[in-house]
């Protein structure tokens, strides 16, 4: 049975995803405005003529197709319009009044809600501290009445319980959204430096006020528990004489649960400052939590902040790699040189592993293409299991010593070079670029990665840099000189040209 007003319920929400959303959600504002100013119907040319159209407004055989779906998905009612009916033409004439549906005004105060919840900035209330106090005072000077006026009881109650939740909602949205590294990671060191300062005035100032009310709030609690039950049941009483009228059960039905109503919303706020638990106290008082999670919130700036010092101190960034490789990517001429930079990129360079099982006629050079090479045999037991043992007796272990021989001869020469190309660049004197001539491919590469993160961290063409590579070895000075000066370094791959500067590497050590 509860299937159908379900269904009828969804398609009340069926204009926020149509195809003509923006036109349905400007007719239902206009409604949800005449509704806010208590004009109960509207005309199709008044929705004309009052909707906020961001252009040119539609027409009006559009928007009297638009009222018509909408009466059909429920958010609207219409009546028929004789009003103005003057002959009988007129009278045969479809005409009718609109005005919200129940189920529309519902609709308009959920997404009301739901926008006004997105904008909300929660924030911590000392102010609502100092009124939760002073209505506890209210209702603890009423306590200690002989007959407490049940209408002054109900009034303090009700606007304790309104401080409350607007703390305890606030508190919670606050604590939720304070981890905001993501936003510090996008700002700048300035910035980050003026909100981390902030932040932690208002948390400390937050929290001090928290410690410095929470015993006087709990004081006026206990004071209030020895007769909080008969202020409950006064306000339960006069509450319950507002239902409608029916039987005494139902009166006493209503009264007992207007009185668990209050006694819950009761028990939520001692157990803000209370420890709770179902035999000692042991759970922490929800005060006690929000402190922690505050105290919490500034280490957790602080690991944003040292997250941006890592990233403006050069250490690698993922993202802003891959960008920079689509840039690439995109200024690439042609699809040899996307290949090119690819396999540069990716390491996609032909190998063939070890542990393969290769015959001696198989065993071809690392550098040979995988189109050039001879297959390999992958057996089925590999891909189901992810093991190749083969049955029988294991294979001959292959001796490797003149591979293994030849890669210690490559990176002894490999470092070598590297260790010349350290000595000819890191002189530590002033040099020009246009005086460094002719580089080797490994002279030339280092050269290029010291640029590299020079460059990164220069802030702007005309402003000199110096900063300590990333392994720690070197120091590279980079001065910019004139505009119109130029520069020339040749390797055996091509020239190398651009503004010429003054460049000094020094060696840490």
């Amino acid at each position: 049975m509860p299937a159908q007003p379900l269904a009828e319920a969804s398609d009340l929400f069926r204009h926020v995803s149509a195809e003509k959303a923006e036109i349905y959600r400007l007719i239902l504002d206009v409604f949800a405005r005449a509704t806010r100013q208590y004009r109960l119907q509207l005309r199709p040319d008044e929705v004309l003529a009052e909707a906020r159209w961001p252009g040119r407004p539609p027409a009006p055989e559009e928007v009297n197709a638009a009222l018509v779906q909408l009466r059909d998905w429920g958010n609207l009612e219409s009546h028929p319009d004789t009003s103005r009916v003057s002959t009988l033409s007129d009278f045969y004439r479809a005409r009718f009044l609109y005005r919200l549906s129940q189920g529309g005004e519902a609709v308009e105060a959920a997404l009301a809600l739901f926008v006004q919840t997105l904008q909300r900035r929660a924030e911590l209330q000392t102010v609502a501290l100092e009124d939760i106090a002073s209505r506890l005072m209210a209702l603890r000077r009423l306590a200690e009445e002989m007959q407490p006026d049940a209408a002054k009881v109900h009034e303090a109650l009700r606007d304790l319980v309104r401080v409350f939740e607007g703390l305890a909602d606030n508190a919670q949205a606050f604590m939720a959204g304070v981890a905001r590294s993501i936003e510090l990671q996008q700002g700048g060191a300035a910035a980050v430096a003026t909100y981390k300062h902030r932040l932690i005035d208002y948390l400390e100032r937050f929290m001090g006020d928290l410690v410095r009310r929470s015993d006087a709030i709990a004081g006026h609690i206990l004071a209030v528990a020895p007769r909080l039950d008969l202020l409950l049941r006064l306000v339960a009483e006069r509450e319950a004489r507002d239902a409608a009228p029916g039987s005494a059960g139902e009166t006493a039905e209503a009264e007992s649960r207007y009185l668990d109503a209050w006694r819950e919303r009761w028990a939520g706020l001692e157990g803000w400052f209370f420890r709770t638990g179902s035999h000692s106290g042991h759970e922490p008082s929800q005060a006690e939590l929000l402190r922690s999670r505050a105290r919490a919130a500034i280490p957790q700036l602080l690991a944003a902040i040292a997250a941006l010092n890592e990233r403006r101190s050069g250490r690698s960034d993922r993202s802003a790699d891959f960008r920079v490789l689509a840039a690439w990517f995109a200024g690439c001429a042609s699809d040899a040189q996307a290949h090119r930079l690819a396999r540069a990129a990716f390491a996609l360079n032909p190998a063939r592993h070890f542990a393969l099982g290769l015959k001696d006629e198989d065993d071809v050079p690392a550098g040979t293409r995988w189109a050039d090479a001879p297959p390999i045999a992958i057996a089925p037991r590999l891909r189901e299991w992810g093991e190749a043992a083969p049955r029988g007796a294991p294979p001959r272990v292959r001796d490797r010593a003149t591979e293994r021989h030849l890669l210690a001869r490559e990176l002894a020469q490999e470092a070598e070079q590297v260790e010349a190309a350290r000595v000819r660049l890191a002189t530590g004197r002033p040099t020009r670029l246009s005086e460094l001539g002719s580089l080797d491919p490994h002279a030339f590469g280092l050269f290029l990665s010291l640029l590299g993160e020079a460059l990164s961290e220069q802030a702007g063409p005309e402003a000199a840099v110096e900063r300590q590579t990333g392994d720690g070895l070197l120091r590279i000075r980079l001065e910019p000189l004139g505009a119109d000066t130029r520069a020339e370094i040749h390797t055996p791959n091509g020239v190398f040209a651009g503004r010429d500067h003054v460049v000094t590497v020094t060696p840490t050590g």
